[in-house]
């Protein structure tokens, strides 16, 4: 069985998948009370302040900054709590089959995907801090940065798992039971993790052609978990893009204001930093992934029809 026909080794009916998806809605609202409620206490419940705050998602408020990000992961946990349920009573599927077709999570793809995606990304910032220093400032604080690191490494991978559960696990599989095809969900996917965060502080600075970088990460990940039949590569690739992102380099126009190593004091512009990854980094992670992997079939894999299997998976109780 490929990764896609994992969800027949659960209930399909379409109900039950917009059920789900009601649930996870109200899983991020309830997730965001603590958020909101220490915005309000820290705005002394100006809502007039209240309500410009909300559209930065409440940064730059006079919130410890640590603080803000341990709140603005929260619904994410709630999140995974709430999939994980409904998965395994709604659906009847055991949760392993939302993350990969492998008889066990393969947590070595997993750090060996964050291992090579950080080093790219550190790369990445250390050529921008070569070629232009003077957009740079030392930022280091021995005690919040410390905590930041126990944060990112702690809990951000929350925040990246989730995301990749719900668009490359759980509705990647929802819309290739629809479709019967994987360039549907590919597609489809790539495009809805593009808009969600076209919310974000960046794409309202940078403007729309921000989507690129965003639409062309959907597309990789995506790509990756189709070649690979499981996302495990996908949510090591995720957590590096944003526990770096997190400790390395921070700005005040972006989704995450830490108390990283640097701070970015240069004025936002449409950069080589934000088509170099999509055009070059991405294909060659992509090569590396099918070295190492021994990745063959490409156009069956990423484009091709399936059925539902008439035989399903046996399972170990879990």
């Amino acid at each position: 069985m490929n990764f896609l026909q994992n969800a027949y080794n659960g209930k399909t009916e379409w109900w039950r998948y917009l059920l789900v998806f009601f649930f996870l809605f109200l899983a991020t609202q309830i997730g965001s009370f603590p958020l909101v409620l220490v915005a309000l206490m820290t705005l002394g419940y100006d809502m007039q302040q209240f309500d410009l705050a909300a559209k930065n998602n409440f940064a730059g408020i006079g919130m410890d900054s640590n603080l803000h990000l341990f709140l603005m992961l929260i619904p994410f946990m709630v999140l995974i709590f709430i999939l994980y349920v409904s998965v395994k009573y709604l659906h009847k599927m055991p949760f392993k089959d939302l993350v990969t077709t492998r008889r066990t999570i393969d947590f070595k793809r997993v750090v060996f995907a964050f291992l090579v995606w950080a080093g790219f990304s550190i790369l990445m910032i250390l050529v921008g801090l070569f070629w232009s220093p003077e957009d740079y400032v030392w930022n280091f604080k021995p005690i919040p940065f410390f905590i930041l690191l126990l944060i990112s490494f702690l809990f951000l991978p929350f925040q990246t798992s989730a995301e990749e559960w719900v668009f490359r696990g759980y509705l990647m599989q929802a819309l290739g039971v629809l479709s019967k095809n994987r360039w549907f969900p590919l597609l489809l996917t790539s495009l809805l993790f593009g808009l969600l965060h076209g919310m974000n502080p960046e794409v309202q600075k940078l403007g729309s052609i921000a989507m690129v970088y965003y639409i062309g990460t959907g597309l990789l990940l995506g790509a990756v978990t189709l070649m690979d039949e499981g996302t495990e590569l996908a949510m090591g690739f995720h957590a590096a893009n944003n526990i770096v992102a997190a400790f390395f380099v921070t700005t005040d126009w972006m989704v995450f204001q830490t108390e990283a190593l640097f701070v970015d004091v240069s004025e936002p512009s449409v950069a080589w930093q934000l088509f170099f990854p999509v055009l070059i980094l991405y294909p060659c992670m992509l090569f590396l992934f099918a070295k190492k992997y021994r990745w063959t079939d490409w156009k069956q894999k990423l484009t091709g029809s399936f059925k539902e299997p008439k035989q399903k998976t046996v399972h170990d109780p879990m």
